[in-house]
């Protein structure tokens, strides 16, 4: 199982200096790659995005000189292989299915929000870190799936 994990965009600004001591632990686990004895590309951090949240990342990032800003780490994991792009037609296929009438009214996150639903339960692990109380419940509710989600890196087993 890969070792993946949905970042929301407020808690991208994190990355970039300054840093508490668990972001820079969380960046570390994101930025750490090297493959010996018997590691493989699963045993290593998988970030999970889409079209759109890349582009939430990047316009908030602007001016984001740091050596660990997303942008940056954006750039590793994709030339490592390890950025999970969920594309428009997965994302568009899942709401179509789950998206009922009954679920859609029960969704408390605003309709940009929404749209980052599926990213998370797409994934293998269903981690999700994000600041957005909305987010977190509406994931976390979500009929037939069970989301770890939380605001901060330290209660998310992440590194496991």
């Amino acid at each position: 199982m890969k070792k993946d994990i949905f970042i929301d965009n407020n808690i991208a600004s994190k990355f970039t200096n300054p840093q508490d001591k668990e972001y820079i632990k969380l960046t570390k686990w994101l930025l750490n790659y090297e493959i010996k004895d018997n590691s493989k590309k699963d045993d290593f951090a998988h970030l999970v995005v889409s079209k759109k949240l890349l582009g939430e990342y990047l316009r908030s990032s602007i001016g984001a000189f740091s050596d660990t800003s997303i942008p940056i780490i954006i750039n590793k994991l994709l030339s490592e292989g390890r950025l999970i792009n969920v594309t428009n037609q997965k994302i568009k296929d899942f709401k179509q299915i789950h998206y009922t009438k009954s679920i859609e009214k029960k969704l408390l996150s605003n309709n940009e929000d929404r749209e980052h639903i599926p990213l998370v339960l797409l994934s293998e692990r269903k981690f999700a870190l994000s600041y957005d109380d909305n987010f977190i419940k509406d994931i976390k509710i979500f009929p037939k799936f069970k989301v770890t989600a939380e605001k901060r890196p330290e209660n998310l087993p992440y590194d496991l």
